[in-house]
């Protein structure tokens, strides 16, 4: 049993992708970015943005057919 635990593979869920988000908003909020690199900092941003607005849906429908089991 020991070993299966150790062999399980790491997780990188949508909570998690939110907490990033949540992160860089507090981040770039707080002046922790300097100027020149705002640009990236924003182009990764606006990519997770993205990303997490599309999934969104789903995981809503997910959730739902969760509860209703």
């Amino acid at each position: 049993m020991e070993n299966q635990e150790q062999q399980k593979a790491p997780e990188l869920g949508v909570s998690d992708l939110l907490n990033v988000r949540t992160l860089l908003d507090v981040a770039i909020k707080r002046g922790t970015f300097a100027p020149n690199e705002l640009s990236s900092v924003g182009a990764v941003y606006d990519k997770l943005n993205t990303f997490l607005n599309a999934v969104a849906p789903q995981v809503q429908d997910q959730k739902s057919q969760e509860s209703a089991e």
